[in-house]
């Protein structure tokens, strides 16, 4: 299920993060992790040069997640899963989902009521 994305509200979560990690598995359902630059424009991610291994798990498994880690201790970490298309020797991804996440401060109500505090960029 795809669930829609509020493209301005990842824009602005965006400014807050520097790079990106890359999930995507093989065919084996081993996670294939690299470090990327993902550049958010027209709705989708442009990801330069990808390796082989990379542009194989997308080909033949193209839900994939992106994932950017706080630049800070106890700041959130910014997740997006998304449907992964080779083009040429990178890959362009729609988001189908995504969540600014951190684990919650006990005893602290969270935004969602998820257990941790997590804040869906839903439109």
């Amino acid at each position: 299920m795809s669930v829609k994305v509020d493209l301005d509200k990842l824009a602005e979560a965006l400014g807050d993060f520097s790079f990106a990690y890359l999930v995507t598995v093989g065919d084996d359902y081993r996670a294939h992790t690299v470090a990327v630059d993902p550049v958010l424009a027209s709705g989708a991610f442009g990801i330069g040069s990808v390796g082989n291994s990379t542009r194989r798990n997308a080909a033949a498994h193209p839900a994939v997640t992106l994932v950017w880690p706080p630049r800070d201790p106890g700041g959130y970490t910014l997740i997006i899963d998304g449907s992964a298309e080779v083009t040429g020797d990178g890959l362009s991804i729609r988001p189908t989902g995504a969540v600014l996440h951190r684990p919650a401060v006990a005893g602290a109500p969270t935004a969602s009521g998820c257990g941790d505090d997590c804040v869906p960029l839903n439109g």
